[in-house]
């Protein structure tokens, strides 16, 4: 569900449910919030790569193509800001998920 758009910003609130399944999508560089648990499976052409987050954990993610899966037990709601003003840096296409917290 979209939150707010401008030219710099794109805030999405976003819910699944245990075995859900995303398409493959791009996302600039982000940041994320858990409101719940999170355990995902990340997948885009390389290893896969199991994420597992407690509620209340925000992380920096770099740009990045990837489908997801909910491998949890329970449903799982987030909040993600792309930032849409922040370079797109010539990654690695298997490089996934999140990148080193802020503290």
């Amino acid at each position: 569900m979209l939150l707010l758009e401008s030219e710099h910003v794109r805030v999405f609130g976003c819910t699944d449910a245990p075995g859900d399944l995303t398409h493959v999508h791009r996302h600039p560089a982000s940041v994320m919030v858990t409101l719940t648990g999170f355990d995902r499976r990340l997948v885009a052409g390389g290893p896969d790569l199991d994420v597992a987050l407690p509620a209340g954990t925000a992380v920096w993610l770099p740009a990045q193509r990837h489908s997801g899966r909910n491998t949890g037990s329970t449903p799982t709601h987030t909040i993600l800001l792309e930032l849409l003003d922040v370079p797109v840096e010539d990654r690695d296409p298997t490089v996934l998920g999140p990148g080193p917290s802020q503290s």
